[in-house]
């Protein structure tokens, strides 16, 4: 696995999801504060599109290339994008916490739409690896929101409208990454935590459409979970693109700067091409 700095919550930009604190966490240090960081795209390129952008890391940190990156190459291409800062289990955050956090930052976007002049129809997800697992975690584990909750951004469904899977974590089972599934886990797992979590077991006609990737050469995160994923759509009539590509490291991410197209991975390229079909992108 490639070594990447992780992401350092820019306090002046990120927007506290929940600011009198999140479930179930009195403190509030850096790591204990979830919220979501937006990058818009400039006025003649805003699509109205938005994405929620959730980095790998294994549960451990956050990695910046998968979160700050991406989102710049998305803005440049006329979506909305919002990295979010979710807890970890490093930090003693076990299941449910990452999830709540995701939950919560979909809800919001959609809570807030107006106020950004986004499309709340047009919200897709993206995770990368461990945020891969996260981002498959909300397409088959969505509701409607709460009627009459007191809390609007509570009222708002947190179904996306397409997900983006990189490279992701899915199967939890023995070959699963160790260190992902004991941050996600905590010490004392419950019974049948790993089949609640193994996400391909819990696509539905109602899981929204996908795009995946995936490399052979990944050691990591192997591509029989993208393989998974891919057949439980396919299942349940669910559209999705699927590519599996030679080569490639587990958490290549973009491939290259975001703003270098020529070092991009070909993934992005087709990606961009999935979206347009989307309507997310021009």
């Amino acid at each position: 696995m490639t070594n990447h700095p992780s992401i350092t919550p820019d306090a002046a930009a990120a927007i506290p999801l929940w600011p009198q604190g999140a479930p179930g966490s009195s403190s509030q240090s850096p790591g204990d504060v979830p919220a979501i960081t937006p990058f818009f795209p400039s006025p003649e390129k805003a699509t109205g599109a938005a994405i929620l952008i959730c980095p790998g890391g294994g549960y451990t940190f956050l990695a910046a290339h998968e979160g700050e990156g991406y989102a710049r190459f998305f803005a440049e291409n006329g979506i909305a994008a919002f990295v979010v800062t979710y807890r970890l289990g490093s930090n003693g955050h076990h299941y449910p916490a990452p999830y709540q956090d995701v939950s919560r930052a979909l809800r919001y976007l959609r809570a807030h739409a107006g106020d950004w002049a986004i499309d709340p129809h047009r919200i897709a997800i993206i995770g990368s690896s461990a945020g891969g697992h996260l981002a498959s975690m909300l397409l088959t584990g969505f509701d409607a929101g709460i009627p009459g909750d007191p809390d609007p951004i509570e009222r708002q469904s947190n179904r996306p409208d397409l997900g983006i899977l990189c490279y992701p974590l899915i199967i939890i089972g023995p070959d699963a990454d160790r260190r992902s599934v004991a941050n996600l886990f905590g010490p004392n797992p419950s019974p049948g935590l790993a089949t609640l979590l193994s996400t391909e077991l819990h696509v539905t006609p109602s899981t929204p459409p996908c795009f995946l990737f995936h490399t052979w050469e990944d050691k990591s995160v192997n591509v029989e979970h993208s393989l998974a994923f891919a057949a439980a759509l396919r299942a349940h009539g669910v559209p999705f693109d699927l590519h599996i590509y030679q080569h490639g490291v587990h958490g290549i991410g973009l491939g290259g700067p975001w703003d270098q197209p020529a070092t991009l991975h070909p993934w992005t390229r087709d990606c961009l091409y999935w979206l347009k079909l989307q309507q997310f992108t021009r």
